[in-house]
């Protein structure tokens, strides 16, 4: 099974390369928030 840590950085991974690829600058957005979402959850899981 996939540890939280290595789940929130491979997520965060691939939503800031949807977020690169997106056509729309709404899409882009979307998926840059949810990239940093998941960035905030990797730095929280490290400082524990």
């Amino acid at each position: 099974m996939e540890s939280d840590l290595r789940y929130y950085s491979r997520r965060a991974a691939e939503e800031a390369l949807a977020a690169s690829r997106a056509i729309t600058a709404a899409a882009r957005e979307r998926r840059q928030n949810l990239a940093d979402t998941y960035m905030r959850k990797v730095q929280e899981l490290r400082a524990n």
